[in-house]
């Protein structure tokens, strides 16, 4: 079961080629006064878990978040153009730092698995025009930092450390396989 509406989760988890339904976990994705971006990713993952999770005793249920966090703060979804154009100005040759967090819970057992996944990503200096023309192409409004990376955004990034890189996308699926594997689901 996967606690999310996310395009970006549901084609992720798709990969793995195992059945599975989405439900909406209609959690309040606020972060809580003065709680820190890992904090908050690993809080919301865990709460979207829970949340599905009395509809269905005895299932697995994935619960994901993601938070960017830049200059010591955490950077949301634009939401429109005018917001998309100030985030992406403010991160010309700059690092964002993108937590995914996951959670894993067997609600037969009550155990719970869960992770963040840390991903650096180096923005280069791209200039104004590119990211007009950036926006009008892929109108990334629905992304943390404005940067659709699995589409046109890759273009506006110089590189990219991290450990898994679907984690980047919205879902750790290195991880996810691994704690798949501890409730004896082996994706291969």
């Amino acid at each position: 079961m996967l606690a999310s509406t996310s395009p970006y989760r549901h084609a992720l988890l798709a990969r793995l080629r195992l059945p599975f339904e989405v439900r909406d976990p209609a959690v309040d994705e606020a972060a809580l006064p003065g709680e820190a971006a890992p904090d908050t990713a690993a809080r919301l993952a865990e709460a979207k878990a829970r949340a599905v999770a009395p509809s269905f005793p005895a299932a697995l249920i994935i619960g994901c978040d993601q938070v960017a966090a830049f200059d010591g703060r955490a950077l949301g979804k634009p939401g429109g153009h005018v917001n998309a154009v100030a985030q992406l100005r403010s991160l010309r040759g700059k690092q964002v730092l993108f937590h995914t967090a996951l959670a894993v819970l067997n609600t037969a057992s009550g155990k719970l698995q869960a992770a963040n996944v840390p991903t650096a990503v180096y923005f280069r200096n791209y200039s104004d025009q590119e990211i007009e023309r950036y926006l009008e192409l892929e109108r990334p409004y629905d992304c943390a930092g404005s940067a659709r990376i699995e589409g046109l955004g890759i273009a506006l990034v110089e590189r990219v450390a991290g450990d898994d890189p679907s984690a980047l996308i919205g879902l750790p699926l290195m991880r996810l396989s691994a704690m798949l594997r501890n409730e004896g689901i082996s994706v291969v």
